[in-house]
């Protein structure tokens, strides 16, 4: 909820799988969230990065390692960076 002053009031905001599009829950102790960041031509950190999501039973399938890869593949494209 937003209050008059446009301040978010919430006291847990939860956050979505990446890859599967679910709500991960506060229960879910087995979540990441990993922020990649994006470089310039050099190899240069810029101080942007994309903030990747993924639910414990993605990791529990073993499929968190594609699941990143093919997620990161697509937002570099978006986002013109080099892979």
């Amino acid at each position: 909820m937003i209050n008059d002053e446009g301040e978010n009031v919430d006291l847990y905001i939860p956050r979505k799988c990446s890859w599967t599009k679910k709500l991960i829950t506060a229960k879910d102790h087995a979540s990441v969230q990993i922020n990649v960041g994006h470089l310039d031509e050099n190899g240069v950190y810029t101080g942007k990065y994309t903030t990747l999501a993924l639910r414990g039973y993605v990791r529990a399938q073993g499929e968190a390692d594609s699941a990143l890869d093919l997620l990161w593949q697509k937002q570099a494209r978006e986002t013109g960076q080099q892979f």
